[in-house]
């Protein structure tokens, strides 16, 4: 059901955009750049919840820590361009990319998992291919911790704009109402105030608490060919519109930015060149399918800094937009580890492994039970952790050895769950063939055992085809 709902979303999406692709033909919507007069204005109404930190805001310490880690992975050949399946087609992206975080996190998108490089966790036992890896992580780390500490308090900011403005409305709203008795107008302004409780540190810390980042690497003059941006002109694209996906809800995304620009790139200072620079690197912002509002494009220097505060990533769309110069960007997350982490597949496994017994005498393995929502339960897992983990980790190749062997041991871990649950799947059959078993409970497993199987057939050739 969800995924047919998902499915008739994204086409709903897909007619959408076609429309408003043909309404437009070669108009193209409106947008604003900082050299706008109305630009300040249209973000404080518009996108009031994208903040922006120059660089000069961020330590000088920090900047270097982390610009010679970028440069350390690239050195190393850490940055890999993802196969994604889009519509039932595989791409590269343009963009090269690394996933760093904490140990057994993973991250999906457009149909692949990446599986994060560990950064230097207490209690954990991480191996570095060499000194320069281990030192990038741990830069990546404190970023992490800095933008963290950041984001908490830009999310309180907006809280207690959010707060000011209702209460002013209130005042506005006294004001206009001079027919309002006393009484009602108490009311009015306790219900306000009601809406505006402070949000607790623990829901704070929640959506800010990043888990993982994405790092982006991108030579454009490498590139030969990029997209064009399709609604408002904007030039090259290095990444399309989009929402991130796979996210805690409402969570923040932070984003430092580090363009290696020098001197045979610099930004225009012509007032009369229209639009953006196409020297330069740009966040492209849009509220999604609204053709009435325009949209953004910022600028992004070396060291640069944006939040994506709250439901922004919902309500607007983002791309960005390619300058001249080589850039790298770490994209910190809060990615929904619900299914995504290492502990709980391995938690699944072991949930299904419950339904397997051996004989102490003779060692030979049989089945606790036939129910057919026990079958159900083990076969699911069964494909999850053949097509979510061990096919996506591998169909990566051996890349993340570039950098640490740390994914090796518990990937063994989960080929020999998966093995347990391929001879579970075999006394299935073997024991729905034989007489004794009552009809209707076998028919009841049998179907829903036979759809489970059918799906995995299908996977496996997609999977081969890949």
């Amino acid at each position: 059901g969800g995924t047919m709902k998902r499915r008739a979303g994204e086409r709903e999406k897909e007619l959408k955009k076609k429309k408003l692709l043909e309404e437009l033909g070669e108009n193209r919507l409106p947008y604003l750049t900082p050299a706008d007069a109305d630009f300040h204005q249209l973000w404080k109404t518009k996108y009031s919840k994208l903040i922006f930190r120059k660089s000069d805001t961020v330590p000088e310490e920090l900047h270097q820590m982390v610009q010679e880690s970028f440069l350390a992975l690239r050195e190393h050949d850490c940055f890999f361009q993802d196969l994604v399946r889009i519509k039932g087609k595989d791409f590269l992206t343009p963009v090269s990319r690394i996933l760093i975080g904490n140990p057994g996190c993973t991250y999906k998108y457009l149909n692949t998992r990446l599986f994060t490089v560990p950064w230097p966790t207490e209690g954990y036992d991480i191996k570095y291919c060499s000194p320069q890896i281990h030192d990038a992580c741990k830069a990546l780390m404190r970023l992490n911790e800095y933008l963290h500490i950041e984001s908490v308090k830009a999310l309180q900011g907006q809280n207690l704009f959010e707060t000011k403005e209702i209460k002013d409305n209130a005042v506005i709203d006294r004001e206009q109402s001079s027919a309002t008795s006393l009484t009602e107008q108490g009311s009015v302004s306790k219900d306000q105030s009601g809406v505006c409780v402070p949000e607790d540190d623990r829901r704070l810390k929640n959506r800010t608490s990043y888990n993982l980042t994405l790092l982006n690497y991108m030579d454009p003059l490498q590139m030969l060919y990029l997209k064009q941006e399709p609604y408002f002109g904007m030039g090259n694209m290095a990444v399309s519109w989009h929402h991130d996906e796979n996210l805690v809800e409402r969570s923040v995304v932070a984003v430092y930015s580090y363009s290696c620009e020098d001197s045979a790139v610099e930004e225009s200072n012509e007032q009369e060149l229209k639009g953006r620079d196409p020297a330069v690197w740009h966040v492209g912002l849009k509220v999604a399918w609204d053709i009435e509002t325009p949209g953004l494009a910022i600028p992004l220097h070396q060291g640069d800094i944006y939040l994506m505060l709250d439901d922004l990533n919902m309500t607007h769309q983002h791309c960005v937009l390619a300058g001249l110069s080589p850039r790298f960007s770490s994209t910190h997350r809060v990615a929904d580890s619900s299914r995504g982490t290492l502990e709980y597949i391995l938690g699944q496994c072991e949930l299904a492994l419950q339904n397997l017994q051996t004989d102490s005498d003779s060692m030979a393995l049989s089945l606790k039970s036939l129910e057919a929502a026990v079958v159900k339960q083990v076969e699911e897992i069964h494909n999850e952790v053949e097509f979510e983990w061990l096919r996506q980790f591998w169909f990566q190749g051996k890349r993340y050895l570039k950098c640490t062997d740390w994914w090796l041991k518990p990937m063994a871990k989960l080929e020999e769950f998966w093995r347990k649950m391929e001879i579970m799947t075999s006394l299935v059959l073997s024991e729905v063939r034989k007489e004794q078993q009552i009809e209707e409970q076998r028919n009841e497993t049998v179907s829903c055992f036979l759809l489970l199987l059918k799906e995995r057939q299908k996977l496996r050739k997609e999977w081969t085809a890949r």
